[in-house]
């Protein structure tokens, strides 16, 4: 049986033995396998010695309450998907769990169908999860140097530099004809660095209108412009902890590359309409197939 096909294995946690027994039957029949537990530390034991898709854990039970066998778990590096169930009186507890690290809460009394809504939506969650982690791990290997790297000397000479920049938050510059891979580079670069978890987000600069290019790169704030109906972030926000490709960096109008320069010393950005700046953590790589030496010399580049 496929992992994906596996039954999904629940730990119901509750000092109350007739909602024990009454959600391993329901669940039960959902198809799960259902352990059940009186309080956190008996549940504890049971987490440690065997591997749960999810927990339907209490607030108020005797010996461990279900916050401390939910900060307990999370010490413990138990990656169960944790729902809260709260009577009237402790809402504001499971709010507080899920600050902690809880995927969700579910007020009693519920219904059957409430309790199933809640697991589904999880399972949902998982799976997109799961799903995430897989695409990562492909780009990861697609652009491995052990995938990428060219048998000629030269492209030897090309990744054996990439390698050196991986891990630097240095601004990098590619230049080359078009076709010639700089966004392979480019992404070789940010899923080889210590970033490689966040986003990778690439824009074509000469793609795009420049009037409409300011608000992709930067977001806008609603009411900054007659089709501004909500704020929007920008390419930068997107890109927060990761990696931002700017090709055709050359066809970057001048007043949008004073802006730049500004991300680039400062690491603010300014939506537009806004009053105020944001701090953003972005590690910028350019490529470009025009002479950019030449572009300075004429002043069209600054």
């Amino acid at each position: 049986m496929k992992k994906s096909e596996e039954k999904k294995k629940i730990l119901v946690i509750d000092d109350e033995a007739n909602l024990r027994h009454m959600l391993q039957v329901v669940l039960g029949k959902q198809g799960y396998v259902v352990d059940i537990a009186s309080d956190g530390e008996e549940a504890l034991s049971m987490s440690l010695a065997s591997s749960y898709d999810f927990i339907l854990c209490d607030i108020r039970m005797p010996v461990v309450d279900g916050p401390e066998f939910l900060r307990r778990s999370l010490d413990s590096g138990i990656s169960s998907t944790i729902v809260m169930m709260s009577a009237y009186g402790t809402v504001d507890t499971a709010i507080e769990c899920m600050k902690m690290g809880a995927y969700d809460y579910i007020s009693k009394p519920f219904k059957n169908d409430e309790i199933i809504l809640v697991l589904k939506k999880a399972e949902e969650r998982e799976h997109l999860k799961e799903e995430n982690r897989r695409l990562r791990e492909d780009m990861e290997r697609e652009y491995s140097f052990s995938s990428i790297v060219g048998k000629t000397a030269r492209m030897r000479e090309i990744f054996s530099l990439v390698k050196k920049v991986c891990d630097f938050k240095t601004t990098v510059l590619i230049l080359g004809e078009s076709g010639t891979g700089k966004e392979l580079i480019a992404r070789a670069i940010h899923f080889n660095s210590n970033r490689k978890k966040a986003p990778f987000v690439a824009v074509n600069c000469g793609a795009i209108p420049e009037n409409l290019l300011e608000s992709e790169l930067f977001g806008h704030v609603k009411g900054a412009f007659t089709d501004a109906v909500a704020d929007k972030a920008g390419l930068f926000e997107q890109a927060d902890s990761g990696t931002l490709l700017l090709d055709e960096i050359g066809e970057m109008p001048p007043f949008l590359q004073v802006k730049l320069l500004r991300v680039l010393q400062e690491g603010e950005i300014r939506p537009v309409g806004a009053a105020s700046t944001k701090k953003v953590d972005v590690r910028v790589v350019s490529a470009t197939s025009r002479d950019l030496a030449a572009d300075v010399a004429s002043g069209r580049f600054r």
